[in-house]
């Protein structure tokens, strides 16, 4: 009850945007291969910024 207003850390917001893109590139494989590797190239740079914001 008490985590109910605690904020996200830039980290957890980017893990789940990380994860929505990873979604959105696997559901877009099939379908349309050129809007699949968008989602996918910005998932990766999603995916750097949190190895960056880990590392310091």
């Amino acid at each position: 009850m008490f985590g109910l207003f605690k904020k996200k850390t830039e980290t957890e917001v980017l893990q789940k945007k990380y994860e929505k893109l990873m979604s959105q590139w696997h559901e877009l494989s099939s379908i349309n291969r050129g809007e699949s590797d968008k989602k996918y190239a910005e998932a990766e740079e999603v995916l750097r910024k949190i190895e960056a914001i880990k590392e310091n």
